[in-house]
């Protein structure tokens, strides 16, 4: 169905006019920010990403907790049958689905985290372990540490108990397709129609942004870093804005071409390449440390699971977060501000499924897929370290993300081929998240679900010339924006609070239907 807009005299054309300036307002006053001052826009970011760690990183740890048990705990209801967005059938194939949504959270992270996270975790062990670093007894824990970061948590805050709620209250209720529905359980029409609703809107959208635009410029350092590395051309500021350019160009074309198009191509062509890559590394590489690694890491977070999830270390309730506030709490803040415009997406793709394989796809596929994602990567390097050490630490020291990738590819047969082809995976994983977070941003301000194509395009060019603007103040710029998303994080998981009880309550009410639907056919 065709979502209208509720608002009165709110909408200019396809746009919602206040959101439109609340957004762009802001995103404009960041970037003239940094432009006339970075050192005050830094300190500015640092005491806010400061204050969010430590006031609201325990709130963090229990929402994303709580999501993950809730929708576990959702699949055994009778309700978890029903099927969702007003279709019997699915939309998509399991793969068009799948690859879909494993390109999301994936996009962030799947190349040069998944290559540095396990690294940094091995050389200096997370406090929780008291292990040595460096030594074989560090290697289960490093893998460990990066599965609770990319696991189950992280993907179920993603659209697990939002997709749920956005998908009933859109295909069944006709509310919109935006932020502003998940307070719809509190506020009522209140956050449909009035300033509530903006702002809650504003606020997903600038984390989203925030969230988008830091792996946009990132992988214009990050690439341009491979190309001198491996092909001599200079890692200039001229290298790095070409290489954007090519990837906004990209990822608007896809996300002009809607989602049964482009978006899915891309998502599809990335899945196969990235599987390709895997496979080569799996057999290439040292498979049987790399399956130890999965086995073994993914036992040591099974068993130490509750206590990472809600370790708090020396921070206690208000304290310093220190540790926490750089690992954890960063990356929890990263995944919240995505949530729900990552759960419009969601719903918009996952239409005919069931609230259950929803979840199981979300919160369970997803996340086992990811962890061994990183046993593969990430487990290579660290084999390579344990074998020679200095292998991949040496290039990783100052954790340089991009020259730990290379130093583990460029270890491996064939490594010259398989290292530019990590380079060509990268950018395509992030033109994934770019197409859809152009497409998901275009439809929260829209008045429909599909919303027109010069919305799209201008998203689109809008999130590249951020980057653009950022990286020309060199990695300050685009480090604050990462720092920048963890205080957008703050509004945002407010927004996701409603989930936690009315998702159960809507696949409770599904399940009444069900039955009574049932005893009347009788």
């Amino acid at each position: 169905m065709s979502e209208k807009s509720t608002g009165k005299g709110l909408d200019v054309g396809h746009i919602n006019a206040p959101l439109f300036i609340l957004t762009g307002g802001f995103i404009l006053a960041f970037c003239t920010t940094a432009l006339i001052d970075l050192e005050l826009l830094s300190g500015l970011v640092d005491a806010a990403f400061g204050w969010a760690a430590r006031y609201f990183g325990l709130y963090w740890q229990a929402l994303l907790l709580a999501t993950f048990l809730i929708g576990i705990a959702i699949c055994v209801l009778p309700g978890a049958k029903a099927r969702l967005g007003g279709r019997e059938t699915p939309e998509f194939t399991h793969f068009q689905w799948g690859s879909m949504i494993m390109c999301t959270l994936l996009a962030g992270g799947g190349v040069f985290w998944a290559a540095g996270e396990p690294m940094a975790h091995f050389l200096s062990p997370p406090p929780l372990y008291g292990v040595e670093g460096k030594t074989p007894a560090a290697a289960f824990p490093a893998m460990a540490q990066s599965f609770m970061h990319w696991g189950f948590l992280a993907w179920a805050i993603l659209g697990s108990l939002t997709a749920v709620m956005l998908m009933h209250y859109h295909y069944d209720k006709g509310l919109p397709l935006a932020p502003r529905t998940l307070l719809y359980p509190i506020f009522g029409r209140h956050a449909i129609e009035g300033p509530i609703g903006w702002i809650a809107d504003a606020a997903c959208i600038v984390a989203v942004v925030a969230g988008t635009v830091g792996p946009i410029g990132f992988l214009g350092l990050q690439v341009a870093y491979g190309l001198d590395a491996l092909f001599g051309i200079p890692n200039g500021f001229a290298t790095q804005a070409a290489v954007i350019a090519g990837l906004v160009a990209l990822y608007t074309i896809s996300a002009v071409t809607g989602i049964s198009r482009g978006i899915q191509f891309l998502s599809r062509v990335n899945v196969v390449l990235a599987f390709l890559l895997l496979a080569f590394m799996l057999i290439a590489g040292p498979t049987l440390f790399i399956l130890e690694a999965f086995f073994g890491g993914l036992a040591t977070y099974v068993a130490n699971f509750f206590p990472m999830a809600l370790f708090r270390g020396e921070a206690g309730l208000f304290g310093d977060p220190g540790w926490l506030g750089w690992w954890t709490v960063f990356f929890w803040g990263w995944f919240l501000g995505y949530g729900p415009l990552m759960a419009m997406f969601i719903a918009r793709v996952s239409r005919g499924r069931s609230v259950r394989a929803i979840i199981i796809m979300l919160s369970i596929v997803a996340p086992l897929v990811t962890n061994f994602w990183f046993s593969i990567v990430g487990g290579t390097g660290v084999s390579f370290e344990l074998a020679a050490p200095g292998a991949v630490s040496t290039a990783f020291e100052g954790f340089n993300l991009p020259a730990a990738l290379l130093a583990i590819t460029q270890n491996l047969p064939l490594g010259f081929l398989v290292s530019v082809l990590f380079l060509i995976l990268t950018t395509i994983f992030v033109a994934t998240t770019g197409d859809s977070m152009t497409y998901v941003i275009s439809v929260a301000m829209s008045e429909e679900d599909r919303s027109s194509t010069p919305v799209r395009v201008f998203w689109g060019v809008a999130m590249g010339a951020m980057a653009l603007i950022l990286i020309s103040l060199g990695a300050g710029g685009i480090s604050k924006l990462q720092s920048f998303i963890v205080v957008t994080a703050v509004p945002v998981s407010l927004v996701l609070l409603p989930s936690l009880w009315d998702a159960a309550r809507i696949v409770l009410a599904l399940g009444r239907e069900r039955r009574l639907a049932a005893e009347a056919a009788e």
